[in-house]
């Protein structure tokens, strides 16, 4: 273990990979975080605020935007940026509510400025906007799309457990401690289709820590 924490944070101290390992459903290399650089995202309107404890659990949300079939590394860039937008414009915050965003074609994006070197530290936390009262004790993920009726498709639950893997890996959280928004909101997030798979999210990224 203590081998390949090495390697996870080697990797993401490179700025290239955020983890090494394997999702047990396509075998694949833990993916790349893209920055807020990468993605054109605006400056946020205040700056973030860090505090220096570790979240406890992982929260997965929905967008409830539509079920796109552009894939595209562009597409995904192009949602964090009116992710963003719906939340400054228009929630009146000051960036992105969530920590990261997963898009349909698998594109993992840094979300609210300064998660991904909080991640990398996996010693502190930005204070997040995902939901009322774990805006510090969990990490946000919003999946894009739209999951009441339909799953996810293959490449956006590759990396959302790859996503998953790494993000308990560098805090030190359990696999059981990755829910959904519902369970901590009254809210139909992250959709009855994506609630459902929890239990096999969670089973996954337990198999691969193990």
């Amino acid at each position: 273990m203590m081998r390949r924490r090495s390697l996870l944070t080697g990797l993401a101290g490179a700025g290239v990979l955020v983890g090494l390992g394997a999702s047990p459903a396509s075998g694949s290399p833990i993916l790349p975080i893209r920055s807020c650089a990468d993605w054109g995202a605006r400056p946020p309107a205040q700056p973030t605020t860090v505090v220096n404890e570790r979240p406890v659990r992982i929260l997965i949300h929905h967008t409830a935007s539509a079920n796109v079939t552009d894939y595209s590394q562009a597409a995904a860039y192009a949602n964090a940026r009116w992710i963003q937008n719906l939340h400054m414009d228009t929630n009146g915050w000051i960036d992105s509510g969530q920590h990261f965003t997963n898009s349909r074609g698998g594109f993992l994006m840094e979300g609210r400025h300064g998660s991904l070197a909080a991640l990398r530290a996996g010693d502190r936390v930005v204070v997040g906007a995902h939901c009322p009262g774990q805006n510090t004790a969990a990490i946000g993920i919003e999946n894009e799309g739209l999951y009441m009726d339909v799953e996810p498709p293959k490449s956006q639950w590759d990396s959302l457990v790859s996503f998953c893997v790494y993000t308990c890996e560098q805090y030190g959280i359990p696999p059981t401690a990755i829910q959904g928004h519902r369970d901590y909101r009254d809210t139909l997030c992250p959709g009855d289709k994506l609630y459902a798979l929890l239990p096999r999210l969670r089973q996954e990224v337990a198999q691969v820590l193990s």
